[in-house]
């Protein structure tokens, strides 16, 4: 039975409609889609629940902004709605203390450290670095994952002495999208100029491209893709725009066949990285179909999968695995910390 024909029997994928040739192209990739196991994240950002899986303990590992909800840039795509539903640490002393509670209350793995940027799309994380640095002195296997924005190579390795575990930075691969989305008179090449900084230290590093971020189009995905393949990435988080961030009218909804179309070519740009959906992407079927792309294109984790997502995996063949982190941060390698707070599905 062809994969189309097998997924067209799972109950929460009924009434959607999918690309015949695109599911052609990934069944002919089997032997090797099979051979990866695929992640679910359910991280605690927001609460979760499918009809397959379900979620975990609400701050094990959360997501901090340092400047609340504020952000000098207010892109197009985002309105700044995406720092909302992050702990505010607007100064370094809540940052220690609010972690220092979790742990003790309620078994804290890790965190995200976010934050709005400033109009040149960087974040002024510095004062909160020695605050990373002693809780990663007292908690050796807490797990810390940066939102860097734009930075040079100094920068990147105040961030490696400090301890942070993961760091993520967006690259945009068109001119046009930097100027007209973000806002912003920065060009392509600082993006990759911050990737090389990154890239230089021992820090995991796993950049996000935003599929139809130049307001639904598909228009820097290629050049952005170039950009990481040269870079000794750990993994390439894919997302997908929302226009529902955006005022009304100012974003198209992507096709779920480009989405697709995207994956399989990260896929077979980066066969040996890790290659990630992110949290960020259309929801209902739009999500559906998204996610059933992503397991038989072969990537390597979804965060909060949509439902039908396991019984695809189970159809297809695909063995998977559920951890309540970030998928750009995988809590293993034999730790206690690790294995206490990661659930198999």
């Amino acid at each position: 039975m062809s994969w189309l024909d097998a997924i067209a029997d799972i109950e929460d994928l009924e009434d959607a409609e999918f690309d015949r040739g695109l599911v052609q192209r990934f069944e002919e990739r089997a032997a090797e889609v099979r051979r990866r196991p695929i992640r679910f994240s359910t991280p605690t950002f927001k609460e979760y629940a499918s009809t397959e899986l379900k979620g975990c303990g609400k701050n094990s590992f959360p997501a901090f902004s340092i400047t609340g909800g504020a952000c000098g840039l207010n892109c197009d795509h985002c309105q700044k709605k995406i720092l909302e539903p992050m702990i505010p640490a607007t100064r370094p002393e809540i940052l220690d203390a609010k972690v220092r509670e979790l742990i003790d209350s309620e078994g804290l793995s890790g965190f995200l450290l976010s934050g709005g940027s400033n109009k040149q799309n960087e974040i002024a994380y510095g004062r909160y670095l020695p605050v990373v640095e002693k809780l990663k002195r007292d908690f050796p296997d807490l797990k810390v994952a940066i939102h860097s924005a734009l930075m040079d190579e100094p920068r990147a390795k105040a961030m490696e002495s400090a301890g942070v575990d993961t760091v993520m930075m967006d690259v945009i691969g068109a001119n046009e999208t930097i100027r007209d989305v973000y806002k912003l008179d920065r060009p392509v090449e600082d993006f990759e100029a911050t990737l090389a900084a990154l890239c230089s230290t021992s820090m995991e590093v796993t950049p996000h491209i935003v599929v139809g971020l130049h307001y639904g189009k598909i228009l820097g995905e290629a050049n952005a893709l170039d950009i990481v393949s040269r870079y000794p990435v750990t993994a390439l988080v894919l997302v997908v725009i929302m226009p529902f961030y955006a005022k009304p009218g100012t974003f198209e909804t992507p096709a779920t066949s480009d989405v697709g179309e995207i994956f399989l070519e990260a896929r077979e740009r980066l066969p040996e990285q890790q290659v990630l959906l992110g949290c960020a992407r259309p929801p209902g079927m739009h999500k559906r179909v998204t996610d059933a792309y992503a397991i038989m294109a072969g990537l390597d984790g979804i965060a909060f999968p949509a439902d039908g997502a396991v019984s695809v995996a189970h159809t297809i063949g695909r063995p998977f695995e559920q951890a309540h982190s970030c998928c750009s941060i995988k809590l293993g390698n034999g730790s206690k910390l690790a294995v206490a707070n990661s659930c198999a599905a």
